[in-house]
């Protein structure tokens, strides 16, 4: 359907006019090749299988991944093999892995890739980035992504709620004349809450900046400078997490996702109605020099580029543990473990 947002009209797919059974339908005869079980492969692939489609897993043998998919209930030699063989066996090959991953297993997999198959993403950065990553497809198959606006555990914890995460889809190439049906069924299938149009370029720059902003980078580094503040001027550190973390995602983000700021804003105290109204303008002024440098590096290639050349690096695993030790280990994060430790949920768990 076509929805209006001020100005701006989009193409929005609901559950409500692509039926699952329709879903279901037009995929009757395809076999699904999840093929990595790292971030969204366990979520896709499982809400995929509960909804009744034809699917199997790829993932590297005696990984811990894919261990995780044996747990997870696929069966060595009948829903769970080497990557290679479900390459092979798959006629839709949803490529999940790492985007390292996928630069790596490339050569392999373009090998697997007959005359009508299809391609599937999660992200546009492969195809985007081509003259980085080498992502070359041929001309003879449908490509095509669905891309979650969430992590693979939101997603099938929301599935299992009867609930979705809100998801894009862009048609990279029609081959079959098809593509567009193939791509709103497995939104369906892998229970994404309603479906948006977009393109590959567009998905993976809004999902690079958004990851580096106010998705994780960003927000950690005002939770960071928040807490500093209040523990620099005497606060507890009790009191300077709670009022910088816990009160945010405990109490306050639920009712902005079911209402909005602006709901939000009228059912606060007046004098924190004031501040907020009277500060936020700063904050956006502060920060907007920040994302124009982020947009630019992002659609410049030039945080592509350290991106693959980081994570090719034979040492990564070793300095990203290192600096996620740093986070770990920092006063913040550490008082936040006590805290959620005193939840009274986990109390009674």
């Amino acid at each position: 359907m076509k929805v209006k947002f001020g100005p701006v009209e989009e193409n929005i797919v609901t559950r409500e006019e692509f039926s699952l059974s329709k879903a279901r339908d037009i995929l009757k005869k395809e076999v699904i090749a999840v093929l990595g079980y790292g971030v969204q492969g366990p979520g896709q692939s499982m809400n995929l299988r509960d909804n009744g489609f034809q699917v199997i897993v790829g993932q590297r043998k005696n990984s811990f991944s894919w261990e995780k998919a044996l747990k997870d209930g696929w069966i060595e030699g009948k829903s769970l093999f080497s990557l290679e063989e479900a390459s092979q066996r798959g006629t839709i090959i949803m490529y999940l892995l790492s985007d390292a991953g996928q630069i790596s297993f490339w050569p392999t997999l373009c090998k697997f890739l007959d005359n009508g198959n299809s391609l599937y993403f999660s992200h546009g950065f492969g195809l985007t980035f081509c003259e980085k990553t080498g992502i070359y497809p041929p001309k003879n198959i449908d490509i095509f992504l669905v891309a979650p606006k969430g992590s693979g555990t939101s997603l099938r914890r929301l599935f299992k709620e009867g609930k979705g995460i809100n998801s894009s889809y862009a048609i990279y190439q029609d081959y079959s004349g098809n593509c567009l049906k193939k791509t709103i069924s497995i939104g369906i299938g892998i229970g994404s809450g309603y479906l948006f149009e977009t393109n590959f370029k567009n998905e993976v720059y809004s999902d690079l900046v958004g990851e580096r902003g106010t998705l994780m980078g960003a927000i950690q580094g005002i939770f960071a400078a928040q807490y500093q503040i209040l523990r620099d001027k005497g606060h507890s550190p009790s009191e300077s997490f709670n009022e910088t973390v816990e009160e945010l995602t405990q109490s306050l983000m639920p009712l902005v996702s079911e209402n909005g700021m602006d709901w939000m804003y009228a059912n606060c105290s007046t004098t924190a109605q004031r501040g907020a109204l009277d500060w936020w303008k700063k904050f956006r002024d502060a920060t907007l020099p920040v994302f124009r440098e982020l947009y630019h590096e992002v659609s410049s290639g030039k945080e592509a580029e350290r991106i693959i050349k980081s994570n090719l690096e034979k040492d990564y695993r070793n300095k990203l543990e290192k600096e996620l030790k740093h986070l770990r280990e920092s006063e913040l994060w550490k008082v936040g473990t006590t805290i959620r430790n005193l939840r009274p949920e986990k109390k009674e768990s």
